[in-house]
């Protein structure tokens, strides 16, 4: 199992967070992408500040070639490795989910800040030869002010993202123009002291 490892990547503002190449391994990567494509459980999710389809992973029946890239082994190494990484100590708890962005949706500013819950996120991108055309590009801002773009990611295959979850992570993404946008999403929690 080759889940991805953040070792080396490097901790950038305006909050924490790290861009990581080859989050899985190619053959992974094709597995999980091409499920997502065609035999996982969608739904509808309409919020306040966007729209998209989601499911989560939790009382799943996952195929056993999912199963297995989400293995606790491999979850365990990859919070390790955000544990090293942004120098925090994590809990055990873990929640996996998947989102799928279609044509004329976007995801707006917000920060995902929520008081005792996840801490720190990771998302891992799957999206066959997605180039700017395309849209969905995650933005990172310095503020909640939509001017105030501090960087941006298109959210090419098989990369990941990786961010420690505070008042201050404002992110977004830009609208869908074609193609689906597929993103895994691992969210941990701080252990409580």
């Amino acid at each position: 199992m080759t889940l991805l490892s953040f070792l080396g990547a490097k901790i950038k503002d305006p909050f924490h967070h790290a861009l990581q190449e080859n989050a899985l391994s190619d053959a992974d990567s094709e597995i999980l992408l091409s499920w997502l494509e065609s035999d996982a459980p969608w739904n509808l999710k309409i919020a306040e500040f966007y729209q998209q389809y989601e499911f989560n992973f939790k009382g799943l029946e996952l195929p056993d070639s999912i199963a297995r890239i989400f293995s606790k082994e491999s979850i365990s190494g990859i919070k390790e490795d955000i544990e090293q990484l942004f120098l925090v100590e994590l809990s055990g708890k873990v929640d996996i989910s998947a989102h799928k962005l279609i044509k004329s949706q976007s995801i707006e500013i917000h920060n995902d800040f929520v008081p005792r819950q996840e801490t720190h996120r990771v998302l891992i991108q799957l999206n066959r030869g997605w180039v700017d055309a395309n849209g969905g590009v995650l933005m990172i801002f310095s503020d909640s002010t939509p001017g105030n773009v501090s960087s941006s990611f298109l959210p090419l295959h098989n990369t990941a993202f990786a961010f420690e979850i505070s008042p201050r992570s404002f992110h977004a993404v830009s609208t869908i123009n074609s193609g689906e946008r597929f993103t895994i999403v691992l969210s941990f929690f701080k252990t409580e002291k």
